[in-house]
């Protein structure tokens, strides 16, 4: 049978089981063996990581060409323009790729959400605001490339949802195991 263990990986920890000297990983939180994370997230970045002992379901989930939906709660410096989001939603030139066009508004700051720790820094005079963004592909710091190229810096960064797995009752550093009833075409 299939595990599937949800984790809302706190910002800091390397997404990684093997041991990094002075920093958290995976195995101070899941102390599971022969699971292995579909995808990754950044150490500055927290939320949810999906982890299976199976590995082509693995692949699948984090293999962009599945175009499995992740989305993520993301707080900038500065309030988005109507011309921002659009440039978000069509898809954004970084250089060495093109995004695909992504799903894209501004939100509230998410109901429920913990404090970071440490906090995010704060300037008196440059507002922040909240972004839902929702990506079916997931490159290396592409969030936070996409938002930069805006003009809209990333301050904090929450990964809330891979397909149909939430954050939802979550703690930072908590995990559950996921039914092993897998969704349609996964």
């Amino acid at each position: 049978m299939t595990q599937l263990i949800l984790l809302n990986k706190p910002f800091g920890a390397v997404c990684q089981f093997t041991a990094v000297a002075g920093r958290t990983t995976l195995k101070d939180y899941v102390p599971v063996p022969a699971v292995y994370p579909a995808g990754r997230l950044d150490t500055d970045s927290e939320g949810l990581v999906v982890l299976t002992d199976d590995g082509r379901l693995q692949a699948r989930i984090a293999d962009p060409r599945h175009k499995l939906e992740k989305r993520y709660w993301v707080q900038v410096e500065g309030l988005p323009t109507a011309a921002q989001l659009h440039a978000l939603r069509q898809g954004v030139d970084l250089g060495d790729f093109v995004t695909r066009p992504a799903g894209a508004r501004a939100i509230a700051e998410p109901e429920g959400l913990w404090p970071r720790d440490p906090p995010i820094r704060f300037r008196a005079a440059i507002p922040t605001s909240w972004l839902e963004i929702r990506l079916k592909e997931g490159r290396n710091r592409q969030v936070r490339r996409m938002t930069a190229k805006v003009g809209l810096p990333t301050l904090r960064l929450v990964r809330q949802a891979v397909g149909p797995w939430t954050l939802e009752g979550l703690a930072p550093g908590a995990w559950r195991e996921a039914p092993s009833s897998l969704p349609a075409g996964l």
